[in-house]
């Protein structure tokens, strides 16, 4: 059992968790279909603005896009759970990819319609397949070893942090080459190809997670978050961390252009990226013997301290160097927030538990920089860095919830949170 000692030691490299059968194959297939969500929604928004001439329909459009994507993702995971990826995800993917790819034609020329553009936008974001909380579930499966989960979880999060770095980078060329619609076809195609190799993948199983004998012939018992206070308890801190990040990204805008620096936000947000992903792979390298309430906790504080820190920035240089140390402690925050969910969920939950994280922190991420932009005009940014900080900070020094366990199944499990309603 873990002691609420937090002193590291070495652990084997992340070479070790590639090499579990399959893990390579299974990990390069999600990536594959990831990639689309780092290439899909930039291509999609450029691609409404050309056809439309309008900034206002392009965020309208992106809106109704991420909400239901966002919001639906707990649904879709539930039809994982109760299916199993090589029934359920296909279906998902497929219907994701042909709606972009006719977004993609018709955005193809000038003068779409923003009424159809926002109907076609809702529906490709409802039927957004969680590649993601997929990933994360056949992790728990291939490597039962909890110490090797944590820093294929950590893996993990690296690998999707930089994805969302790259997949920018690849927009720019293919708009500069072909066109933004172009950029939405090509990650219709990267989901529909990345989403069969993982089915096909022998890590996938046939049937439910619990590969039970009837597996996806009823639906499994719904997860209640209020009924799981480890899960429940890392939602809320993952939303604010979520919070916190969303606002960091149009301060940054706000305060480099203060600094007449505007240019130079690239610089500061690419530090951050590159720092999260330094810190996730140191995080996943160490032995940590605290117990994943308290690491939770103390790595969102330590990431709500640095963004309130980075108010008080008096140059770019400071403003790229606190917002580094912020960096740090965001996968690591992440990957906490992903153990504490597969520890609280059974297998016929898993997906679902870890896909309440993951929409936990986007909602977070949409809600802060929306809140931020209300404040940004009538306060001192300074004062807009603390209070976009003071959520994960309150809620890291409240919350205090124990290290999850594993639930119980059968009876014993519903009674302790699991609801067939």
């Amino acid at each position: 059992m873990s002691t609420p000692s937090s002193a590291p030691s070495r652990a084997p490299s992340y070479a070790t968790v590639l090499r579990v059968p399959h893990a390579a194959r299974t990990f390069g297939a999600a990536l594959l279909g990831r990639l689309s969500y780092g290439i899909a929604p930039l291509s999609l928004l450029l691609a409404v603005k050309d056809t439309t001439g309008s900034y206002s329909a392009a965020g309208g459009v992106m809106a109704l896009f991420g909400a239901a994507s966002v919001f639906l993702s707990p649904a879709r995971a539930g039809l994982i759970d109760r299916y199993g990826p090589r029934r359920a995800l296909p279906p998902m993917a497929g219907l994701y990819a042909a709606v972009l790819a006719v977004l993609a034609l018709v955005t193809w020329r000038p003068g779409a319609p923003p009424l159809v553009l926002g109907a076609l936008a809702t529906a490709a974001g409802a039927c957004t397949p969680p590649l993601g909380p997929v990933m994360r579930t056949l992790w728990s499966s291939l490597v039962p070893d909890r110490e090797l989960l944590r820093r294929a979880y950590s893996l993990d999060g690296v690998a999707e942090e930089l994805l969302y770095v790259t997949g920018p980078l690849l927009v720019g060329v293919v708009v500069t080459v072909t066109g933004p619609a172009a950029g939405v076809l090509a990650g219709a195609a990267l989901v529909a190809v990345g989403a069969g190799a993982l089915v096909s993948s022998p890590a996938v199983p046939r049937g439910k997670a619990d590969g039970g004998p009837h597996a996806g012939a009823s639906p499994a018992p719904s997860l209640r978050l209020r009924a799981v206070p480890a899960l429940r308890h890392a939602v809320l801190v993952t939303a604010t961390v979520g919070l916190c990040l969303g606002a960091l990204d149009l301060l940054v805008v706000a305060l480099t252009g203060e600094f007449h620096r505007a240019p130079a936000v690239s610089w500061v947000l690419a530090a951050l990226s590159a720092t999260s992903a330094v810190g996730g792979l140191a995080y996943g390298a160490l032995r940590w013997r605290a117990p994943l309430g308290a690491r939770l906790r103390a790595t969102a504080a330590g990431l709500g301290a640095a963004v309130a820190a980075a108010g008080l920035a008096g140059n770019l240089y400071v403003l790229i160097a606190v917002v580094a140390v912020a960096g740090l402690f965001v996968a690591p925050a992440l990957t906490t927030a992903y153990l504490i969910a597969d520890e609280s969920a059974d297998a016929a939950r898993r997906t679902r538990a870890g896909a309440w994280v993951n929409t936990a922190f986007n909602a977070g991420s949409s809600g802060g920089t929306a809140a931020v932009g209300l404040l940004v005009d009538r306060l001192p940014l300074a004062l807009c860095f603390a209070v976009s900080a003071a959520p994960v900070l309150l809620c890291a020094a409240m919350v205090r919830g124990t290290g999850a366990r594993r639930p119980r199944t059968g009876a014993a499990g519903a009674a302790e949170g699991v609801s067939g309603a």
